[in-house]
C-alpha cells in the first residue's frame, strides 16, 4: 500500500491551502461565537467549498459526486484544520452521504444526495445520547407503528445541528440497530443549540412522538450496526486529517516564535530544552501523519484492517493536536494565554474534536479490541 500522492492529489491539497489561506483565516473562526453563533458555520464559505466540488469529493460518481475518494477529502479536511475552518463537510458530505450511498432507498438518494453534492443541505448524524460515545448500542428507541415509525427520546450532542435541514437517525428497534431520515421540520423535532468551546455547531434534539412514513427507514430494519460503524469511521478518518492539520499549524506557529522571540540577545528557539521539545512535537506530528494517510487509504481500499487503523488516527491525532496545543500556549508565554492570540482557538478545537465520534480512550480501547487483545 502505497502512501504517495499523486498528481492530482497534490493539486487538491494546494487548492485547498490556497482557499483557506485567503478565504478562510483563524480570524473567520471568531465570527462563529457572534454573527454566526446560530448555524456554527459560514454557509457562505460552505458556498464556496461547495462550487469548488469538494462536498462531492468523497462521494461514487455513480451516485452524481466526483468519486476521488477520502484520501483526496482527507486532503481538504487536513487545509480546513490549519485555520480551524468550521462547516458541515465531514459530517454532511462523508459521514451522511456514505449512509445514503451505502443503504439509502432510490427515492432518499434522489431527495438528498444532489442537494449534499450541491452544498444546498445540512444533514446531521444524531447519534450520539449523552457523554459516552457508544453508537451501536443506542438507548433511543423507534417503534413500528401502522405503515410508519414512532421516534422517542433525545440525542447529544448532535454536530451541526442547528442548521440541520434532515437528520439521520440511530434507534434500538425489535431487532437491532436502525437508521432513519427524519427532515428537521418534523413536527415532534426540537432542539436546542449547544454553545461548544470551539463555537462550531452543535445542538440537542428532542424527538418527542415524531411520525415517519415507511420510507424514513434507510435500508433494512435492524441491520444498520455495519452501515453505521463504516460510516462513522468515514467521518473520523477525516476528522483525524482535520485534526492533524490544525496541530501542524500550531506547530509552524509554535516554531516561528521560538525564531523571533529574543531572550538573553538571542532567539529562544536556540535554548536546548525548547529545542528538545519542538523535536518531540515533530516526531508526534509525523507519527501521526502516517497513521492518517494509512487509514484513508485503507478505508478507500475496503481493507479489512480499516476500522483498526481508523482508531487508530483518530486516538493518535487526538493526542497530537492536544499536546501541540498545550505546547503552544506554554511556549508563546503570556500572550498565548490571551483571547487575542490564535493558541487558545487551537486548544479548544483539540478538546471539543477529541470528544466528536469517540475520544482517544474510545479508540484505544477499540484499537486493543480489534487487535485481539
Amino acid at each position: 500500500m502505497t502512501l504517495a500522492l499523486s498528481e492530482e492529489q497534490v493539486m487538491i491539497r494546494d487548492a485547498a491551502s490556497g482557499w483557506t489561506a485567503e478565504r478562510a483565516p483563524t480570524s473567520a473562526l471568531r465570527a462563529l461565537r457572534s454573527a454566526l453563533a446560530a448555524t456554527g458555520h459560514d454557509p457562505a464559505l460552505y458556498a464556496d467549498m461547495a462550487a469548488m466540488g469538494w462536498t462531492g469529493v468523497a462521494i461514487p460518481e455513480a451516485d452524481g459526486g466526483f468519486g476521488m475518494g477520502l484520501a483526496a477529502a482527507g486532503l481538504i479536511a487536513e487545509q480546513l484544520g490549519r485555520t480551524l475552518v468550521g462547516s458541515p463537510l465531514i459530517g454532511t458530505a462523508v459521514a451522511c452521504g456514505s449512509i445514503l450511498v451505502a443503504s439509502g432507498s432510490e427515492e432518499q438518494k434522489a431527495a438528498w444526495l444532489p442537494r449534499i453534492i450541491a452544498g444546498d443541505a445540512v444533514v446531521s448524524l444524531a447519534v450520539d445520547e449523552g457523554a459516552h460515545h457508544d453508537p451501536l448500542h443506542p438507548a433511543f428507541d423507534a417503534r413500528a407503528d401502522g405503515n410508519g415509525w414512532v421516534l422517542d427520546g433525545v440525542k447529544r450532542p448532535v454536530f451541526d445541528g442547528p442548521a440541520a435541514d434532515a437528520f439521520i437517525v440511530t434507534a434500538r428497534t425489535p431487532n437491532g440497530v436502525s437508521l432513519f431520515l427524519c427532515p428537521a421540520d418534523t413536527p415532534g423535532v426540537t432542539r436546542t443549540s449547544l454553545r461548544q468551546i470551539d463555537s462550531r455547531g452543535a445542538a440537542i434534539v428532542s424527538f418527542a412522538g415524531c411520525r415517519l412514513g415507511a420510507d424514513a427507514l434507510i435500508g433494512q430494519e435492524g441491520t444498520a450496526a455495519p452501515v453505521l460503524d463504516a460510516a462513522l469511521d468515514r467521518g473520523r478518518a477525516m476528522l483525524a486529517a482535520e485534526m492533524l492539520g490544525s496541530a501542524q499549524a500550531a506547530f509552524d506557529t509554535t516554531i516561528d516564535y521560538l525564531r523571533t522571540r529574543i531572550q538573553f540577545d538571542k532567539p529562544i528557539g536556540a535554548f536546548q530544552a525548547l529545542q528538545h521539545r519542538a523535536a518531540d512535537m515533530l516526531a508526534e506530528l509525523e507519527l501521526t501523519r502516517s497513521a492518517v494517510r494509512a487509514a484513508l487509504v485503507a478505508i478507500d481500499a475496503s481493507d479489512f484492517d480499516a476500522p483498526r487503523l481508523t482508531s487508530l488516527a483518530k486516538a493518535l491525532a487526538g493526542k497530537t493536536l492536544r499536546k501541540v496545543a498545550q505546547e503552544m500556549v506554554q511556549l508563546h508565554g503570556g500572550i498565548g494565554m490571551t483571547d487575542e492570540h490564535d493558541a487558545g482557538l487551537y486548544l479548544k478545537r483539540a478538546q471539543a474534536a477529541d470528544m466528536t465520534w469517540g475520544n482517544v480512550a474510545f479508540h484505544r480501547d477499540r484499537y486493543a479490541r480489534l487487535s485481539g487483545l
